[in-house]
């Protein structure tokens, strides 16, 4: 299926959940916030949070900082 993830469209296996997701586009998975079609998905979601076809993901790495 294609999604596309931070602007960028990709193509993964049907049903991927956002875990699988990060792992497959080599995002590192501490420290993130992952947004679905404009909606802010729960860390505790994102292993049962099953994506579809269109998509739209942004997956943004916090950093720390001063």
């Amino acid at each position: 299926m294609q999604v596309t993830v931070n602007g960028q469209t990709a193509e993964f296996p049907d049903g991927s959940s956002i875990v699988q997701l990060v792992a497959l586009a080599d995002v590192p998975p501490n420290y993130l916030a992952v947004e679905v079609n404009e909606d802010v998905i729960p860390r505790d979601q994102h292993d049962t949070y099953v994506l579809n076809e269109g998509d739209q993901v942004e997956v943004v790495t916090l950093v720390g900082g001063g």
